[in-house]
Formats: C-alpha cells, sequence, structure tokens
C-alpha cells in the first residue's frame, strides 16, 4: 500500500467478485476505447476516401470542360476588341477636328500638329483594337490622348 486514500487494497482483502467485476469494467472499458478508436480510424478514412473521390471527380469534370465552350470568353474578347477599336476611333475623330479647328484660328503650327500626330497614334489604337491587341490598343489611345494634351498646353 502506498499510502495514499485510493490505493487499492492488499489483494488478501478482495473478493472474487470484486476482482471478475473489476476485470470486466477493465475489459468494457478497452472494448469501448477499441470500438470508438477503430470508429474515428474508418471515419477518418472514409472521409480521406471521400475527399479524394470528390477532388477526382472534380478534376475529371475540369478536364471534361473547356473554358471556351461556354463561348463566356469568345463573348468578353469581342467586347474587349469592340471596346478598343471603338475608343480609338472616337479620339482619332476628336483629335482629327481638333486639328483641323487649331489648324484654320491663330494657334502656333505646333498645336494643330499636336494634335493631329495625337489622332493619327489613336487611329492605330482603333487598328490594334479591331485586331484583337486589346492592351497594346489600350496603351497607344493612352499615348495618343497624351499627344493631343500637349497639344493643348502649347496653346
Amino acid at each position: 500500500m502506498s499510502g495514499r486514500p485510493d490505493s487499492d487494497l492488499p489483494p488478501d482483502t478482495q473478493t472474487v467478485q470484486d476482482l471478475r467485476e473489476d476485470l470486466a469494467e477493465a475489459d468494457d472499458r478497452d472494448l469501448r476505447e477499441d470500438v470508438a478508436e477503430a470508429d474515428d480510424r474508418d471515419l477518418r478514412e472514409d472521409v480521406a476516401e471521400a475527399d479524394d473521390r470528390d477532388l477526382r471527380e472534380d478534376l475529371a469534370e475540369a478536364d471534361d470542360k473547356d473554358p471556351r465552350d461556354d463561348g463566356l470568353l469568345d463573348e468578353q474578347a469581342r467586347r474587349a476588341r469592340w471596346a478598343a477599336a471603338g475608343t480609338g476611333v472616337v479620339l482619332a475623330l476628336a483629335g482629327t477636328a481638333a486639328a483641323l479647328l487649331r489648324a484654320s484660328g491663330t494657334a502656333p503650327a505646333l498645336v494643330p500638329v499636336a494634335y493631329a500626330c495625337g489622332a493619327a497614334v489613336c487611329a492605330l489604337a482603333a487598328v490594334l483594337g479591331a485586331r484583337g491587341r486589346t492592351r497594346r490598343a489600350l496603351w497607344a489611345a493612352v499615348a495618343g490622348v497624351m499627344i493631343m494634351a500637349l497639344g493643348d498646353q502649347f496653346d
């Protein structure tokens, strides 16, 4: 005996019935723990298998489905081309009109030249946009407007 109040009684004071009950409780507790561990392990395996199966199905669906099949990307590309081409045309017309108006007035010669050059760059942006080079068309339109703004500063 260790001196602790919860320690077991010496073997000679325990009855056979007490030993049987202790053994049954220990077996029952061990059995419950084993079942719980097995259930947890089975549950984890089932979840892992289900996740793997779902992942494989998702990958198979992604492989089968081409993003261009639904036409969404084609529609977006068409809109981008139209927007780039239309913006380039409108800016080119505005620059041409400004160049003609300034050329007929008393403005210095550099002003209508800057507007005309800006309009030419915007016309290039319209061509690039119509061909599908939307990023280059955007930068060309920005450059054309900057050139026209430079002509406005000279005025």
